[in-house]
């Protein structure tokens, strides 16, 4: 079905062109033997597949190039990769390859294939090949990727852009949206919570601003959709849509992304009600008997290394890293690096290291206060960052767990402990 889709495809870019420009080379005709179409990707299952793909489709039947051009290539064996990527230094390439390769391999992968057409003149679609031409050598097709400024997408929006004189940033930067880079992450990633949770705490206030569509086209659908809004000049000067025609090559089975994020703020305090519930009754029976306070520790342990790790990356890619997008996190007071301490010192305190226990009660203090401290930042106008979820998950536990040490601490002085 893709291969016949395909050849109907082919068969349509050819019909438009010019038999005489197929045939000739002078300055009136050059170019016309050369389709350009857009090809957007739906989402796949994958986490990084999860946001779309896209890429130019060049045809020039005079010499014979027929390629996709994306900027969407990474390697996991690039060298240093890990490092590279938390540091936001990993390097993303360009390349063009046969549709006769590309196009069954998204098919295999279940995801959608679209085509648009685009109504260029001759000079823009000669400007638009070589500039891939260009771009697809050692030299040039390597560039430093960025989530939502600099990737496969905007890289495609940018080089259309390029060619058609700004007509494209022209009808969309200007039009803005109900939507931040926040929300369209969220969507994309609902079906995967652990990723959820760990992209919405460790996210800062940047992605939380209004992007128009132009910041939109981030995302290869949103690209796909914009561009149906875009009109240029053909050659006689007359206004004509830039979207020539349109196809499905492949319809994915999987059901589309959802519109929105889900509303998950009840469902995350519900979590931490249950979390906190669960730790306060560890620690009440945990005064006479000896496993069970055991437990408490375990249990209070696990979360506080949970919350402290996440609070030092959240200071790692705010202070160390180019990761603008993790500046100003104000989950940085729910998510405290100070947890680390307090777990760390939970153990010895059990055991009856006074000293330890001692610093635990303060540990537990600074978490339990400056989770506090972060809800209540909630209520003033300087502080909106779109952490519902992560606020009704972790302040409950934070504060329950700290509170119910000190408690512990004073209850089990008093009396000594029952195995």
């Amino acid at each position: 079905m893709l291969y016949r889709n395909l050849i109907v495809t082919a068969a349509l870019a050819s019909a438009s062109v010019s038999p005489l420009g197929a045939q000739t080379t002078d300055g009136e005709h050059l170019g016309r033997q050369i389709y350009v179409a857009v090809v957007t990707f739906g989402p796949g299952t994958v986490y990084w597949e999860r946001f779309g793909h896209n890429s130019i489709w060049i045809r020039d039947s005079l010499t014979g190039l027929d390629e996709l051009y994306d900027y969407g290539r990474f390697s996991f064996r690039q060298e240093n990769f890990l490092t590279r990527f938390l540091q936001k230094e990993m390097l993303y390439w360009m390349q063009g390859d046969a549709p006769e390769l590309v196009l069954p391999h998204y098919q295999r992968r279940n995801r959608s294939i679209y085509v648009q057409e685009l109504n260029l003149t001759p000079v823009q679609r000669i400007a638009l090949r070589d500039f891939l031409l260009a771009n697809d050598t050692d030299e040039n097709r390597f560039y430093a990727y960025d989530y939502y400024l600099d990737n496969c997408s905007t890289r495609i929006r940018d080089a259309l852009d390029r060619v058609l004189g700004g007509r494209i940033h022209d009808a969309t930067s200007e039009r803005t949206t109900a939507t931040t880079y926040r929300f369209h992450t969220l969507r994309l990633v609902t079906e995967n919570i652990p990723l959820y949770a760990g992209l919405h705490a460790l996210l800062g206030s940047p992605v939380d601003r209004s992007i128009t569509q132009w910041d939109e086209m981030f995302l290869p659908m949103k690209v796909r959709e914009y561009l149906r809004s875009v009109t240029v000049q053909d050659e006689a000067g007359r206004e004509i849509p830039l979207v020539a025609s349109e196809a499905t090559l492949f319809e994915s089975a999987e059901p589309p992304p959802p519109a929105a994020p889900p509303r998950w703020t009840w469902a995350f305090l519900l979590a931490g009600v249950a979390l906190a519930i669960a730790a306060a009754a560890l620690a009440y029976r945990g005064v006479v008997n000896r496993w069970v306070r055991i437990a408490f520790v375990a249990v209070s342990t696990a979360w506080m290394m949970i919350v402290g790790v996440c609070g030092v990356i959240i200071v790692g890619l705010w202070g160390l890293t180019a990761h603008t997008v993790a500046a100003w996190n104000e989950n940085l007071l729910l998510l405290n690096p100070a947890a680390l301490a307090f777990a760390l010192l939970l153990g010895p305190a059990v055991y009856g290291g006074r000293w330890a226990g001692h610093l635990a009660l303060w540990a537990g203090l600074v978490v339990g206060g400056s989770s506090v401290v972060g809800m209540l930042l909630q209520v003033l106008p300087w502080f909106d960052q779109v952490n519902g979820p992560i606020v009704a998950l972790t302040v409950p536990v934070n504060v329950t767990i700290a509170g119910a040490w000190w408690w512990l601490s004073a209850a089990s002085s008093k009396r000594p402990a029952a195995s």
